[in-house]
Protein backbone atom coordinates (compact mmCIF):
# COMPACT_ATOMS: atom_id res chain seq x y z
CA UNK A 1 0.00 0.00 0.00
CA UNK A 2 2.70 2.22 0.69
CA UNK A 3 4.10 2.72 -2.70
CA UNK A 4 0.47 3.59 -3.74
CA UNK A 5 0.46 6.45 -1.34
CA UNK A 6 4.11 7.85 -2.09
CA UNK A 7 3.49 7.90 -5.81
CA UNK A 8 2.84 10.82 -8.26
CA UNK A 9 -0.91 10.72 -7.84
CA UNK A 10 0.19 12.75 -4.43
CA UNK A 11 1.11 15.97 -7.28
CA UNK A 12 -2.33 15.48 -8.83
CA UNK A 13 -3.96 16.70 -5.37
CA UNK A 14 -3.28 20.19 -5.36
CA UNK A 15 -4.88 21.46 -8.54
CA UNK A 16 -7.89 18.95 -7.25
CA UNK A 17 -7.92 20.83 -4.13
CA UNK A 18 -7.63 24.13 -5.58
CA UNK A 19 -10.53 23.42 -7.70
CA UNK A 20 -12.38 22.13 -5.41
CA UNK A 21 -11.77 25.02 -2.75
CA UNK A 22 -12.05 27.82 -5.91
CA UNK A 23 -14.05 26.61 -8.49
CA UNK A 24 -17.59 28.41 -7.25
CA UNK A 25 -15.26 31.78 -7.26
CA UNK A 26 -14.67 31.78 -10.93
CA UNK A 27 -16.81 33.89 -12.71
CA UNK A 28 -20.03 33.11 -14.31
CA UNK A 29 -18.82 31.77 -17.36
CA UNK A 30 -16.36 28.84 -15.80
CA UNK A 31 -19.81 27.87 -13.87
CA UNK A 32 -20.52 24.23 -15.11
CA UNK A 33 -24.02 25.22 -16.03
CA UNK A 34 -22.07 27.67 -18.36
CA UNK A 35 -18.61 26.34 -18.99
CA UNK A 36 -20.30 22.52 -20.40
CA UNK A 37 -23.41 23.85 -21.87
CA UNK A 38 -22.65 24.17 -25.59
CA UNK A 39 -19.37 22.21 -25.76
CA UNK A 40 -19.81 19.04 -28.16
CA UNK A 41 -19.85 15.48 -25.80
CA UNK A 42 -16.97 13.82 -27.49
CA UNK A 43 -15.09 16.56 -26.39
CA UNK A 44 -16.18 16.42 -22.74
CA UNK A 45 -15.71 12.89 -22.87
CA UNK A 46 -12.56 12.74 -24.09
CA UNK A 47 -11.85 15.56 -21.68
CA UNK A 48 -12.65 13.74 -18.80
CA UNK A 49 -11.58 9.95 -19.43
CA UNK A 50 -8.34 11.17 -19.90
CA UNK A 51 -8.44 13.23 -16.91
CA UNK A 52 -9.13 10.17 -14.93
CA UNK A 53 -6.90 7.81 -16.95
CA UNK A 54 -3.87 10.29 -15.83
CA UNK A 55 -5.11 10.02 -11.91
CA UNK A 56 -4.76 6.08 -12.63
CA UNK A 57 -1.21 6.33 -14.28
CA UNK A 58 0.07 8.67 -11.84
CA UNK A 59 -1.00 6.29 -9.09
CA UNK A 60 1.14 3.47 -10.32
CA UNK A 61 4.02 6.27 -10.82
CA UNK A 62 6.61 6.03 -7.51
CA UNK A 63 7.19 9.15 -6.52
CA UNK A 64 10.95 9.90 -6.97
CA UNK A 65 14.02 12.01 -7.12
CA UNK A 66 16.77 9.96 -7.63
CA UNK A 67 18.32 12.03 -11.09
CA UNK A 68 18.58 15.38 -12.45
CA UNK A 69 15.73 14.68 -14.84
CA UNK A 70 13.78 13.89 -11.72
CA UNK A 71 14.54 17.18 -9.47
CA UNK A 72 13.99 19.21 -12.61
CA UNK A 73 10.59 17.88 -13.42
CA UNK A 74 9.38 18.69 -9.78
CA UNK A 75 10.77 22.44 -10.54
CA UNK A 76 8.92 22.66 -13.21
CA UNK A 77 6.14 21.05 -11.50
CA UNK A 78 6.26 24.03 -8.60
CA UNK A 79 6.55 26.05 -10.69
CA UNK A 80 4.10 25.02 -13.25
CA UNK A 81 1.64 24.43 -10.23
CA UNK A 82 2.11 28.48 -8.82
CA UNK A 83 1.49 29.99 -12.42
CA UNK A 84 -1.83 27.68 -12.25
CA UNK A 85 -3.00 29.27 -9.14
CA UNK A 86 -2.02 32.66 -10.70
CA UNK A 87 -4.10 31.94 -13.54
CA UNK A 88 -6.85 31.46 -11.26
CA UNK A 89 -6.45 34.29 -8.52
CA UNK A 90 -6.50 36.61 -11.45
CA UNK A 91 -9.46 35.41 -13.07
CA UNK A 92 -11.22 35.24 -9.41
CA UNK A 93 -9.88 39.02 -8.55
CA UNK A 94 -9.45 41.12 -11.82
CA UNK A 95 -11.79 38.81 -13.60
CA UNK A 96 -12.54 42.70 -16.17
CA UNK A 97 -9.02 43.02 -16.22
CA UNK A 98 -7.51 42.96 -19.94
CA UNK A 99 -5.45 39.67 -19.25
CA UNK A 100 -8.42 38.19 -17.97
CA UNK A 101 -11.16 39.05 -21.01
CA UNK A 102 -7.90 38.06 -23.78
CA UNK A 103 -7.90 34.04 -24.63
CA UNK A 104 -5.00 33.77 -23.45
CA UNK A 105 -5.58 34.71 -20.08
CA UNK A 106 -9.15 33.28 -19.96
CA UNK A 107 -7.72 29.95 -21.03
CA UNK A 108 -4.54 30.00 -18.76
CA UNK A 109 -5.77 27.65 -16.46
CA UNK A 110 -6.32 25.40 -19.12
CA UNK A 111 -2.59 25.28 -20.55
CA UNK A 112 -0.61 25.99 -17.33
CA UNK A 113 -1.44 22.45 -16.32
CA UNK A 114 0.87 21.40 -19.55
CA UNK A 115 3.82 22.71 -17.10
CA UNK A 116 2.85 20.78 -13.89
CA UNK A 117 1.68 17.67 -15.94
CA UNK A 118 4.78 18.22 -17.63
CA UNK A 119 7.27 18.34 -14.22
CA UNK A 120 5.18 15.23 -13.19
CA UNK A 121 6.28 13.15 -16.87
CA UNK A 122 9.75 14.39 -16.00
CA UNK A 123 9.68 12.86 -12.79
CA UNK A 124 8.35 9.27 -13.87
CA UNK A 125 10.36 6.61 -14.40
CA UNK A 126 9.24 3.26 -13.94
CA UNK A 127 5.84 2.23 -12.53
CA UNK A 128 5.37 0.31 -8.58
CA UNK A 129 4.01 -2.59 -10.60
CA UNK A 130 5.20 -5.42 -13.10
CA UNK A 131 5.29 -3.63 -16.29
CA UNK A 132 7.32 -2.31 -18.38
CA UNK A 133 7.28 1.73 -18.17
CA UNK A 134 7.09 4.27 -21.29
CA UNK A 135 6.98 7.93 -20.69
CA UNK A 136 4.73 7.23 -23.69
CA UNK A 137 2.11 5.84 -21.09
CA UNK A 138 1.27 8.59 -19.44
CA UNK A 139 2.17 11.71 -21.85
CA UNK A 140 -0.21 10.66 -24.57
CA UNK A 141 -3.08 10.78 -22.12
CA UNK A 142 -1.75 13.84 -20.87
CA UNK A 143 -1.40 15.28 -24.70
CA UNK A 144 -5.38 14.18 -25.36
CA UNK A 145 -6.18 15.94 -21.51
CA UNK A 146 -4.46 18.78 -22.68
CA UNK A 147 -5.55 19.66 -26.11
CA UNK A 148 -9.61 18.60 -25.17
CA UNK A 149 -9.33 20.88 -22.46
CA UNK A 150 -7.78 23.38 -24.07
CA UNK A 151 -10.31 23.65 -26.92
CA UNK A 152 -13.10 23.15 -24.46
CA UNK A 153 -11.90 26.11 -22.95
CA UNK A 154 -11.67 28.16 -26.28
CA UNK A 155 -14.76 26.93 -27.22
CA UNK A 156 -16.53 29.00 -24.56
CA UNK A 157 -14.26 31.83 -24.75
CA UNK A 158 -15.33 32.16 -28.69
CA UNK A 159 -18.93 31.99 -27.61
CA UNK A 160 -18.47 34.92 -25.17
CA UNK A 161 -16.59 37.03 -27.13
CA UNK A 162 -16.98 35.72 -30.72
CA UNK A 163 -14.18 37.18 -33.79
CA UNK A 164 -15.35 39.93 -35.16
CA UNK A 165 -17.53 39.49 -38.47
CA UNK A 166 -15.13 40.23 -41.45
Amino acid sequence: MKKYLFSCLLLMLPPVLWNLLLASKLPPAFQPEYFNRSVPGFLLYTENSMRFLLFGITALIPLELNTRIQKTGLAIYAGGLLLYAASWLLLIYVAHSGWSLSMAGFSAPAWTPLLWLGGIILMARRFSITLSFSRWYILIPAVLFLLAHITHTLLVYLQLFPPAAQ
